[in-house]
Protein backbone atom coordinates (compact mmCIF):
# COMPACT_ATOMS: atom_id res chain seq x y z
CA UNK A 1 0.00 0.00 0.00
CA UNK A 2 1.63 3.03 -0.92
CA UNK A 3 1.79 5.98 1.72
CA UNK A 4 0.46 9.06 1.25
CA UNK A 5 0.82 12.44 3.66
CA UNK A 6 -2.35 14.53 3.55
CA UNK A 7 -1.49 18.04 4.81
CA UNK A 8 -4.25 18.85 7.58
CA UNK A 9 -4.97 22.30 7.16
CA UNK A 10 -7.72 23.48 8.91
CA UNK A 11 -9.21 25.03 5.41
CA UNK A 12 -9.88 22.00 3.81
CA UNK A 13 -12.22 19.17 4.19
CA UNK A 14 -9.62 16.39 5.57
CA UNK A 15 -11.82 13.99 6.65
CA UNK A 16 -13.44 13.18 2.90
CA UNK A 17 -10.43 13.59 1.13
CA UNK A 18 -8.75 11.04 3.47
CA UNK A 19 -11.35 8.36 3.50
CA UNK A 20 -11.62 8.67 -0.80
CA UNK A 21 -7.46 8.03 -0.80
CA UNK A 22 -7.82 5.41 1.60
CA UNK A 23 -10.31 4.18 -0.93
CA UNK A 24 -7.76 4.65 -3.83
CA UNK A 25 -5.37 2.41 -2.26
CA UNK A 26 -3.57 4.82 -0.02
CA UNK A 27 -2.11 4.53 3.49
CA UNK A 28 -2.75 8.08 4.43
CA UNK A 29 -0.80 10.24 7.37
CA UNK A 30 -2.56 13.33 8.22
CA UNK A 31 -0.03 15.54 9.91
CA UNK A 32 0.59 19.61 10.25
CA UNK A 33 4.72 18.45 10.92
CA UNK A 34 6.48 20.40 8.54
CA UNK A 35 9.57 17.94 8.81
CA UNK A 36 7.84 14.92 8.24
CA UNK A 37 6.06 16.58 5.17
CA UNK A 38 9.75 17.63 3.81
CA UNK A 39 10.42 13.80 4.14
CA UNK A 40 7.11 12.47 2.49
CA UNK A 41 7.34 10.76 -0.86
CA UNK A 42 3.85 11.66 -1.78
CA UNK A 43 1.75 14.18 -0.94
CA UNK A 44 -1.56 15.64 -1.15
CA UNK A 45 -2.37 19.44 -0.49
CA UNK A 46 -5.63 20.21 0.18
CA UNK A 47 -7.67 23.43 0.53
CA UNK A 48 -10.89 24.91 0.68
CA UNK A 49 -11.73 28.85 1.34
CA UNK A 50 -9.45 31.79 0.83
CA UNK A 51 -5.99 31.54 -0.82
CA UNK A 52 -5.00 34.20 1.21
CA UNK A 53 -6.20 32.34 4.68
CA UNK A 54 -4.98 29.20 3.46
CA UNK A 55 -1.52 31.03 2.41
CA UNK A 56 -1.16 32.44 5.79
CA UNK A 57 -1.23 29.65 7.63
CA UNK A 58 0.86 27.15 5.80
CA UNK A 59 3.72 30.35 5.79
CA UNK A 60 3.14 30.58 9.81
CA UNK A 61 3.44 27.09 10.21
CA UNK A 62 6.37 26.66 7.28
CA UNK A 63 4.76 24.07 5.23
CA UNK A 64 4.95 25.78 2.15
CA UNK A 65 8.60 25.78 2.75
CA UNK A 66 8.36 21.70 3.67
CA UNK A 67 6.61 21.26 0.38
CA UNK A 68 9.37 23.03 -1.72
CA UNK A 69 11.78 21.24 -0.18
CA UNK A 70 9.73 18.05 -0.39
CA UNK A 71 9.35 18.31 -4.30
CA UNK A 72 13.04 19.11 -4.98
CA UNK A 73 13.67 15.79 -3.18
CA UNK A 74 11.55 14.26 -5.85
CA UNK A 75 8.24 13.91 -3.87
CA UNK A 76 5.27 13.84 -5.93
CA UNK A 77 2.57 16.29 -5.25
CA UNK A 78 -1.30 16.78 -6.00
CA UNK A 79 -2.71 20.41 -4.89
CA UNK A 80 -6.89 19.64 -4.91
CA UNK A 81 -9.28 22.78 -5.25
CA UNK A 82 -7.09 25.80 -2.88
CA UNK A 83 -4.24 23.39 -2.72
CA UNK A 84 -4.41 23.84 -6.71
CA UNK A 85 -4.09 27.52 -6.41
CA UNK A 86 -1.56 27.20 -3.62
CA UNK A 87 1.12 25.68 -6.61
CA UNK A 88 0.88 29.01 -8.57
CA UNK A 89 3.27 32.18 -8.06
CA UNK A 90 0.27 34.35 -7.22
CA UNK A 91 -3.52 34.97 -6.41
CA UNK A 92 -5.74 38.56 -6.72
CA UNK A 93 -8.32 37.25 -3.99
CA UNK A 94 -8.46 39.97 -1.62
CA UNK A 95 -5.57 41.76 -2.99
CA UNK A 96 -2.16 40.06 -4.24
CA UNK A 97 -1.21 37.21 -1.97
CA UNK A 98 2.16 35.17 -2.96
CA UNK A 99 1.75 31.46 -3.60
CA UNK A 100 3.85 28.80 -3.31
CA UNK A 101 5.73 29.14 -6.77
CA UNK A 102 6.10 25.73 -7.47
CA UNK A 103 4.10 26.52 -11.17
CA UNK A 104 4.29 29.71 -12.88
CA UNK A 105 1.24 31.12 -13.68
CA UNK A 106 -1.10 33.62 -11.61
CA UNK A 107 -4.58 32.72 -9.83
CA UNK A 108 -7.54 35.04 -10.98
CA UNK A 109 -11.27 35.84 -10.33
CA UNK A 110 -13.67 34.00 -12.97
CA UNK A 111 -14.94 36.21 -15.26
CA UNK A 112 -18.56 34.92 -16.31
CA UNK A 113 -21.84 36.07 -16.49
CA UNK A 114 -22.97 32.94 -15.01
CA UNK A 115 -23.00 32.76 -11.12
CA UNK A 116 -19.88 33.50 -8.90
CA UNK A 117 -18.74 30.69 -7.79
CA UNK A 118 -19.02 28.13 -9.94
CA UNK A 119 -20.79 25.09 -7.94
CA UNK A 120 -21.27 22.02 -9.61
CA UNK A 121 -20.74 19.55 -12.41
CA UNK A 122 -18.57 21.17 -15.20
CA UNK A 123 -16.56 19.11 -18.38
CA UNK A 124 -13.02 18.79 -18.39
CA UNK A 125 -11.05 18.51 -21.48
CA UNK A 126 -7.67 16.83 -21.39
CA UNK A 127 -4.90 15.33 -24.06
CA UNK A 128 -3.53 12.14 -22.64
CA UNK A 129 -1.64 12.31 -19.02
CA UNK A 130 -1.00 9.49 -16.57
CA UNK A 131 -3.66 11.90 -14.06
CA UNK A 132 -6.09 11.16 -16.34
CA UNK A 133 -5.21 7.17 -17.24
CA UNK A 134 -8.73 5.63 -17.78
CA UNK A 135 -10.77 8.65 -17.61
CA UNK A 136 -12.38 10.37 -21.05
CA UNK A 137 -11.95 13.30 -21.81
CA UNK A 138 -15.27 15.80 -21.17
CA UNK A 139 -15.79 13.78 -18.65
CA UNK A 140 -17.82 16.04 -15.79
CA UNK A 141 -16.11 16.92 -12.15
CA UNK A 142 -17.26 18.91 -9.37
CA UNK A 143 -16.18 22.31 -8.93
CA UNK A 144 -16.63 24.98 -6.45
CA UNK A 145 -14.91 27.75 -7.15
CA UNK A 146 -14.66 31.61 -7.92
CA UNK A 147 -10.82 31.87 -8.73
CA UNK A 148 -8.74 29.67 -11.05
CA UNK A 149 -5.46 30.13 -13.43
CA UNK A 150 -5.89 30.50 -16.89
CA UNK A 151 -3.70 29.17 -19.78
CA UNK A 152 -1.19 27.86 -16.60
CA UNK A 153 2.10 27.24 -18.68
CA UNK A 154 1.81 23.46 -16.98
CA UNK A 155 -1.80 23.21 -17.73
CA UNK A 156 -2.86 19.55 -18.48
CA UNK A 157 -6.91 19.84 -18.75
CA UNK A 158 -8.95 22.72 -19.16
CA UNK A 159 -12.62 23.83 -18.45
CA UNK A 160 -15.06 26.59 -19.47
CA UNK A 161 -17.27 28.84 -17.00
CA UNK A 162 -17.90 31.82 -18.85
CA UNK A 163 -14.24 32.07 -20.08
CA UNK A 164 -11.45 28.83 -20.33
CA UNK A 165 -9.64 27.93 -17.19
CA UNK A 166 -6.66 25.50 -16.14
CA UNK A 167 -8.84 22.93 -14.65
CA UNK A 168 -5.41 20.82 -14.27
CA UNK A 169 -1.82 21.44 -13.66
CA UNK A 170 1.20 19.00 -14.29
CA UNK A 171 4.54 19.67 -14.32
CA UNK A 172 7.21 17.01 -13.01
CA UNK A 173 6.33 15.70 -9.91
CA UNK A 174 4.06 18.48 -8.97
CA UNK A 175 -0.06 18.58 -10.22
CA UNK A 176 -2.98 20.35 -8.97
CA UNK A 177 -6.57 19.92 -10.13
CA UNK A 178 -8.87 22.88 -9.33
CA UNK A 179 -12.27 20.37 -9.35
CA UNK A 180 -13.23 18.04 -6.01
CA UNK A 181 -11.71 14.90 -6.70
CA UNK A 182 -13.38 13.53 -3.72
CA UNK A 183 -16.60 14.78 -4.72
CA UNK A 184 -16.06 13.34 -8.31
CA UNK A 185 -17.89 10.02 -7.69
CA UNK A 186 -15.74 7.17 -9.86
CA UNK A 187 -14.35 9.67 -12.25
CA UNK A 188 -12.79 11.47 -9.06
CA UNK A 189 -11.58 8.12 -7.54
CA UNK A 190 -9.72 6.94 -10.35
CA UNK A 191 -7.85 10.51 -10.28
CA UNK A 192 -6.54 9.79 -7.16
CA UNK A 193 -6.04 6.29 -7.59
CA UNK A 194 -3.74 7.59 -10.48
CA UNK A 195 -2.17 9.87 -8.56
CA UNK A 196 -1.57 7.24 -6.02
CA UNK A 197 -0.43 4.04 -8.52
CA UNK A 198 0.91 5.67 -11.33
CA UNK A 199 2.42 9.05 -10.76
CA UNK A 200 5.59 8.52 -10.15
Amino acid sequence: MTEVTLVDSPVANTANIARVLRAAGADVRLTRDAAAIAKASKIVLPGVGSFRAAMTWLSAHAIDAALRDAVSRGASLLGVCVGHQLLFESSDEMGMTPGIGLLRGQVRKLESTLPIPQIGWNRVCFAANPLFDEVASETPFYFVNSYAASGAEAEIATSTYGRTFTAAAGQGNVFGVQFHPEKSSIAGLRVLRNFVERVK
